[in-house]
């Protein structure tokens, strides 16, 4: 499992609403999974590209929210191809 390195920080950034919010790299050092994970859930639809935000250097940003919804999609998806291969 990849760790968040020193320059990658895990933390993401709070709006004025609470919502925290994670560029893609803080995304993955939070979920303790890699970049590359962040943009397959992107490329599979778990994450939706237009819903995105952007931040002040034009970098896609998500919501925690967003986040987690993205992983709980992604392990309903492994866990049911874990399901139809055993069948």
């Amino acid at each position: 499992m990849p760790h968040p390195d020193a320059h990658t920080p895990a933390h993401g950034r709070e709006d004025a609403a609470g919502a925290i919010w994670f560029t893609i790299a803080e995304a993955a050092a939070f979920t303790r999974r890699s970049v590359q994970t962040i943009y397959s859930w992107e490329r599979r639809g778990h994450l939706n590209r237009a819903a995105a935000a952007t931040d002040e250097n034009g970098r896609r940003i998500y919501s925690q929210a967003q986040i987690a919804a993205a992983e709980r999609r992604a392990r309903q998806n492994a866990a049911t191809a874990r399901r139809v291969a055993a069948a």
